[in-house]
């Protein structure tokens, strides 16, 4: 694209959950840990909880935590059943599917996109295809 446009990047995962009861997938700026400080700033991190079967949503800034996004229409995952989630990175904002529907969005806390360059997912998922 010219300077100044906007490319959208999209990033997709098929996974597959045995006897999970939780998983989580993070886009992070920069591949620190927990534990170093200062700690990478996340872009979004999501969150599955399948006994509350919620799918969470967050992001931290400069060591701060957003409030967390709970709100979903009905959680997409089934246990031991594969699954794909599609994120896609568009100018203001995260559009999350699952299975190719859409699910919710999340709007952008971190303002450098350039900066996003690391993929965490943590949880108890067997990872098929990561594009």
């Amino acid at each position: 694209p010219a300077k100044g446009q906007h490319s959208d990047t999209y990033f997709f995962f098929l996974l597959y959950v045995s006897f999970c009861l939780s998983f989580d997938v993070s886009l992070t700026c920069g591949r620190g840990t927990e534990e170093e400080e200062p700690q990478p700033d996340v872009a979004l991190k999501l969150s599955a909880r399948f006994a509350e079967r919620q799918f969470l949503r967050n992001s931290r800034v400069s060591g701060k935590w957003s409030e967390e996004e709970k709100s979903i229409d009905y959680f997409p995952f089934i246990p031991d059943q594969p699954f794909r989630i599609e994120i896609h990175c568009e100018h203001t904002r995260f559009r999350i599917f699952v299975d190719g529907n859409p699910l919710f969005d999340f709007f952008h806390k971190v303002k450098s996109l350039p900066s996003i360059d690391t993929v965490r997912i943590e949880g108890g998922l067997q990872i098929t295809k990561l594009g």
